[in-house]
């Protein structure tokens, strides 16, 4: 027996994912054999200034989550990272040293100098 899953459907006003990270999210979902897949963005305590992005491949939304598709792939943000997240745009960047996926977000007051933790 199938559980129904209930979630909200948000628009990019929440998070927009530009070409680079969707082209390398979907590259990313295909190998994994989870086409239909999606990117989960959250909030949680810790880094160097309170505050860090967690990132993690979900095949979907779970209760309560807030699912956004964007630019052909989907992001999914539980209801307390959204508080924190809303407005974000999400990049990719090849860089060898800092590389990987990119939040640009106008809620964080302060970020650390390694842009994976910040303060709002």
């Amino acid at each position: 027996m199938n559980a129904t899953v209930n979630f909200k459907v948000g628009n990019e006003t929440l998070v927009r994912v530009l070409d680079p990270a969707a082209a390398h999210l979907r590259g990313l979902l295909d190998r994994q054999g989870r086409a239909d897949g999606a990117l989960r963005i959250a909030v949680i305590g810790g880094g160097c200034s309170g505050l860090q992005y967690k990132m993690d491949l979900v095949d979907g939304p779970r209760d309560r989550d807030i699912l956004v598709p964007s630019n052909g792939v989907n992001v999914v943000i539980d209801p307390k990272s959204a508080l924190f997240v809303t407005g974000s745009v999400l990049d990719w960047s090849d860089d060898l040293q800092q590389g990987g996926f990119k939040v640009s977000n106008p809620n964080a007051l302060v970020t650390c100098s390694c842009g994976e933790s910040f303060a709002a």
